[in-house]
């Protein structure tokens, strides 16, 4: 327990059963089980349960996972409803969570992971936005398939983000044209990045996922330090060169003093369609050694799939599409959104008590 009063009377035989297990439920999303006061509903009438939870994070499609474990619990029929409501921690204007989405060199799948790592997000019930903060090489309007398309205006001040499966989106590539080279020195692409950020009408959104820029560069430094962000993803390939690149982002952050939510270890092995065994061509177990040689949990080893890449050039949305590799990207976003919130706990003092009720 959290130490929150709970919604349910604990005398009460059939609310305490239904809370006693849903606190013992342990995984890696809920490594703290489901707390009393996440518990809207719990009835039963005859065999058959109906249960309601509201989580704090996003993690909808746990669903079925946690419906088969009451159900063998308690040997009756569970209907078993989840919501998502993010509590309201303001981080940067009505943004609850900035989440940093960085790698130490270009050609990892940086970008790539970041869009299918907003898409899961929403699609596990959070409102999401997406910003490309790369602004010499946007990839955003390319992989939502928005190329060429420019946002409104909203008034002489604040721009309409573009919208695209339900991800509020801005970037740069909306208003330079594709062919055009972004000729710019450091600081004027940082005051375009600001620009970008501050004047885009973001609205009230649970989590923006921001798409950075390769490096370790000025704008890299300027996104960190001026932006409260919650934590920062590195994405990695299991080579020795994109790991020791890697490293360095890592200590990038850790100098700045922002959170590692974790690393993602990208095109990480290959299935091999004929005898179904995995070919790691790009070496293996490198993302596993350096997160825990930094102490960051490994959020994901993602394949090298041709899913990805003709999808992604087609502008569509893998994870909306239900296709067996947004599997990574979905138990991803979980974890993250997970980590983020007991990080938020943390941050406001509020006491961590497992109970054993």
């Amino acid at each position: 327990m959290f130490g929150f009063k709970s919604l349910f009377n604990k005398e009460d035989p059939v609310e305490k059963q239904i809370i006693a297990l849903l606190n013992s439920y342990r995984s890696a999303i809920f490594p703290l089980g489901i707390q009393s006061e996440w518990i809207k509903q719990a009835n039963k009438v005859g065999k058959c349960w109906d249960v309601l939870v509201t989580l704090p994070f996003a993690a909808q499609s746990q669903h079925s996972l946690i419906q088969s474990y009451l159900a063998e619990q308690l040997n009756d029929t569970v209907n078993l409803a989840i919501q998502t409501e993010i509590p309201n921690h303001y981080k940067f204007k009505k943004i609850k969570h900035i989440v940093l989405v960085a790698s130490g060199k270009g050609g990892v799948g940086k970008s790539t992971t970041a869009v299918n790592l907003a898409l899961a997000l929403k699609a596990q019930g959070a409102s999401v936005g997406l910003l490309d903060a790369d602004i010499y090489g946007p990839s955003i309007p390319s992989l939502l398939g928005l190329v060429g398309e420019q946002p409104t205006a909203k008034d002489d001040k604040l721009l309409n983000p573009m919208e695209k499966y339900g991800l509020k989106t801005m970037s740069i590539g909306y208003l330079v044209p594709a062919e055009n080279a972004t000729v710019w020195r450091g600081p004027m692409a940082s005051q375009a990045l600001n620009q970008l950020l501050n004047e885009t009408d973001w609205g009230e959104i649970d989590y923006l996922v921001v798409d950075m820029p390769p490096g370790t560069g000025d704008i890299q430094l300027t996104m960190t330090q001026k932006l409260p962000a919650s934590g920062a993803v590195i994405v990695t390939t299991p080579q020795d060169l994109a790991l020791a690149d890697a490293q360095k982002g890592i200590a990038m952050f850790s100098q700045v003093n922002l959170p590692i939510i974790g690393l993602i270890e990208n095109m990480s092995y290959f299935n091999c369609t004929h005898c179904g065994g995995k070919n790691h061509l790009f070496g293996q177990d490198g993302g596993n050694q350096l997160a825990a040689r930094h102490g960051v949990p490994l959020l994901a080893e993602i394949p090298l799939d041709i899913c990805i890449r003709e999808e992604s050039e087609r502008g569509e949305n893998i994870i909306e599409k239900a296709m067996p590799i947004a599997d990574h990207y979905t138990y991803c976003a979980q974890l993250v959104s997970s980590m983020l919130f007991l990080q938020s706990l943390e941050t406001q003092g509020v006491e961590i008590i497992v109970s054993d009720d």
